[in-house]
């Protein structure tokens, strides 16, 4: 193996903070990493880690040397872009990491385009609700519904976020359509709870077509981390919703939902769909598949026609 290769594995450890983890990176044994980090050791002449039975620690000459290994990987892939950039179309690895509702329902019809179009592109998609960390565990981009925590990262807004009070025409019957943000309130609600996003925040106007707007906390009984499954409860007239509208995967005239209180202006709460990337991996195949995906969504994003009229609505 290659001094680079070896250094490589020793700056993934220390990202990593686990030998274990950095194995699994590269899909090796933990024996057969410790070995390399050993081999690397002895060329080198110096210990890098000091190691005990859960942990590991940098040595003085290990700060200095992976302060070093940083700077070589980041040449190294500023070397693979340039190459990138003078091929005449995309190929290589990409590495995703998405929300699995928004890569289910709007990444993977991307993806069977985009491998169709560039058969010699590889695509890892990893779809998990909790974020990864894109340097740490390597990933090449993001896809990411919310507010935006990564400032060291390179973002790129996709599409606004934009809310709708929903309810089944059962529920309605059953509880009688509410005609102010307080009857609204009384009423159980299916609340969206899943990692760092939880929509139990109702931020409208105190008035219809007000400006002055007033935060509400949401109830009900039933929170949900999976967006299929708030829906459904919606469906089922369990409780009314605040919907982001990208969870609508079809017209609510198919599905017998009923917006509510749509004269009174509704806030986004700041959050957003983006792309997300180290500045290090802004590389040709990087570009265009984020220029695929907005491309698919749309502008303005193609589920905001799921409720006619919509621009009309919560403003």
């Amino acid at each position: 193996m290659s001094l680079t290769h070896q250094l490589q594995l020793f700056h993934d450890v220390v990202q990593q903070g686990s030998f274990t983890k950095a194995a699994t990176l590269h899909q090796m044994d933990n024996s057969a990493l410790s070995k390399q980090i050993k081999k690397l050791e002895a060329s080198l002449g110096v210990q890098l880690l000091n190691r005990s039975t859960r942990s590991f620690s940098l040595t003085s000459a290990g700060e200095e040397i992976l302060a070093q290994t940083s700077v070589l990987m980041e040449t190294l892939d500023q070397i693979q872009s340039i190459a990138d950039a003078y091929q005449s179309e995309p190929k290589g690895i990409l590495k995703i990491t998405a929300p699995v509702f928004f890569g289910q329902v709007y990444l993977q019809p991307v993806v069977a385009r985009f491998m169709q179009r560039y058969p010699a592109v590889q695509i890892n998609l990893t779809l998990d609700d909790r974020r990864a960390h894109l340097i740490a565990d390597r990933y090449d981009l993001a896809f990411r519904v919310g507010k935006l925590v990564d400032s060291n990262l390179i973002a790129r807004k996709l599409a606004n976020t934009n809310f709708a009070l929903l309810a089944s025409r059962d529920f309605i019957e059953r509880h009688g359509m509410p005609h102010t943000p307080e009857a609204l309130l009384a009423l159980p609600a299916v609340i969206y709870s899943n990692g760092d996003l939880t929509l139990d925040q109702l931020v409208m106007s105190e008035q219809p077509h007000s400006e002055v707007m007033k935060r509400h906390r949401m109830r009900g009984n039933l929170k949900v981390s999976d967006i299929r499954t708030m829906m459904n409860a919606v469906e089922a007239g369990l409780g009314y919703g605040l919907v982001d509208l990208f969870h609508l995967e079809r017209p609510i005239t198919d599905t017998g939902l009923v917006p509510l209180l749509t004269d009174y202006r509704l806030s986004t709460l700041d959050t957003g769909i983006y792309a997300l990337y180290p500045h290090r991996k802004q590389t040709p195949l990087v570009t265009e598949f984020i220029r695929h995906v907005a491309q698919y969504l749309g502008n303005p994003p193609f589920w905001e026609q799921h409720i006619p009229g919509y621009e009309q609505l919560y403003c």
